[in-house]
């Protein structure tokens, strides 16, 4: 095995699976917290200021579909590239590539919006990509929803084959 392969990042920083698809860990929970009333309505309670974690997905691996109700950043720590597709209802349809090459239309970060649907894929190149992913308001699986292929083929259908391959059945 590759010292600097997925495998090996995966032990390093001691992730786990993650419900959407690869491995994760939270790195960064801001101990100060946003009351309920001080956030918007689609928030259930308080939330942290901030949270971040390690993100990586290997070969044969995806982040599936899925919205959440804050925004997120990804950054690229090592590996890649990885292409994040998008599914707007305003918007439709977006591409963005995590990557090195400024010159191929990819970027160190990317920023992607509270209730866009997102999942990603590594490029065919690309033996895995190491992100980390940070959220503000922060995390809580309360606020995380798994895109469901009929759902989503409903509302895009001309992106099908997309949602075949990164939503839940």
């Amino acid at each position: 095995m590759n010292d600097d392969g997925a495998e090996a990042w995966a032990r390093r920083l001691d992730l786990e699976p993650h419900p959407e698809g690869g491995f994760y860990r939270e790195i960064y929970r801001s101990d100060e917290i946003i009351a309920r009333p001080a956030l918007p309505s689609r928030f259930p309670g308080a939330r942290p200021f901030s949270t971040s974690i390690y993100f990586l997905l290997s070969a044969g691996q995806v982040s599936r579909l899925h919205r959440l109700r804050s925004d997120e950043i990804w950054h690229l720590y090592e590996g890649g590239p990885a292409v994040l597709h998008i599914l707007d209802p305003e918007w439709g349809y977006r591409r963005l590539v995590l990557g090195r090459d400024p010159e191929k239309q990819e970027a160190h970060q990317h920023v992607l919006r509270m209730g866009w649907w997102f999942g990603a894929e590594l490029a065919p190149e690309a033996p895995f990509v190491l992100a980390g992913c940070t959220l503000a308001p922060g995390f809580e699986f309360a606020d995380f929803e798994l895109g469901r292929r009929e759902v989503l083929r409903a509302a895009f259908p001309a992106q099908a084959a997309i949602i075949d391959r990164l939503a839940l059945a």
